[in-house]
């Protein structure tokens, strides 16, 4: 049997880009791109996904869309790393480390779709948390997260690399409308009844992601609290091989979290950091926006899908 082919549509992306170097030197499938001649050309990019046995797509949400519009081949298996498809029925949502069986759903799909950044780590945290009751689905949640300025593509790239580096910002919070695109897979994934609050914000580094979710203690149930959800968590992810919950007595000697210190990896960092005498509660996720959030998880959902080529 030949090797798998595995296309990359949109691999000069920050996300297509990390994904074909994490390729590239596989011997297991034949990877294909398109040259840039040809990157544009309708007619090329549908012959060349209707010859794949695995397509990747690292496009905009529009083109995604136009991309999987022209797949005629029913062989054809898609992993899309764009947004169209998070929230929408017919498509296996590619985190495997989020419930039971997930990773099997992965393996034997014909079309996944990757997380999104930051709904990986929100969903992370929370998803056990409500699946467990520790957590009610009408609780009134508030997340907010700091990612590297890759997160914007290529213009934050640029921005803080080119030529006018020098008068990039240092901090900048945004989404202030409250209507951030990554917020209702946060809620669909995640379990919950209402659209939680979400605040996002790129920092004056490269890539990584801290996020945080708050919690009062008095608005769970009476019997909660910081050592439960902990445990909630760390069962849930005993097994994981990228997730890692970090021990309580870890955690309580913290005194800040670095949000590139898992940069270059697939792997995310869960933690809980409880204050019983205020009774509040913090979680948080560190990952790399480019891996866990992005092209390490689709090479994470890819070789999952290869074991039942």
């Amino acid at each position: 049997m030949s090797s798998p082919v595995v296309f990359i549509d949109g691999d000069q992306g920050t996300t297509g880009l990390q994904i074909h170097e994490r390729l590239r030197d596989r011997t297991d499938i034949r990877l294909s791109t398109l040259a840039a001649a040809e990157r544009k050309d309708p007619r090329r990019r549908a012959e060349a996904i209707n010859a794949c046995d695995i397509a990747i797509l690292c496009l905009p949400d529009a083109a995604a869309r136009e991309a999987v519009d022209a797949i005629v081949n029913p062989a054809v298996r898609v992993i899309d790393a764009s947004s169209a498809h998070r929230t929408q029925p017919g498509w296996t949502y590619g985190f495997p480390e989020m419930a039971l069986g997930q990773a099997e759903r992965i393996a034997n799909a014909r079309r996944v779709t990757n997380p999104g950044c930051y709904p990986t780590g929100a969903i992370g945290l929370l998803r056990p948390l409500l699946q467990a009751g520790l957590i009610p689905g009408n609780y009134p949640i508030s997340i907010h997260a700091v990612s590297g300025y890759s997160g914007r593509g290529r213009a934050g790239v640029e921005e803080h690399e080119g030529q006018g580096a020098v008068n990039a910002p240092s901090y900048q919070v945004y989404g202030l409308e409250l209507a951030h695109k990554h917020t209702p897979e946060i809620q669909q994934h995640a379990g919950l009844a209402q659209r939680p609050i979400f605040v996002p914000a790129y920092g004056a580094f490269r890539q990584g992601i801290v996020l945080t979710v708050p919690l009062q203690l008095r608005l769970l149930a009476p019997d909660v609290d910081g050592a439960m959800l902990h445990a909630c968590l760390a069962r849930h992810y005993a097994e994981a091989a990228h997730v890692r919950v970090l021990p309580l007595h870890e955690s309580c000697v913290l005194k800040h979290l670095d949000p590139q210190v898992l940069n270059g990896t697939n792997d995310m960092r869960l933690s809980v950091f409880p204050n019983m005498e205020h009774g509040h509660v913090l979680l948080s996720a560190v990952f790399d926006n480019l891996g866990k959030g992005a092209s390490g998880a689709a090479v994470q959902n890819l070789n999952l899908m290869l074991t039942q080529h």
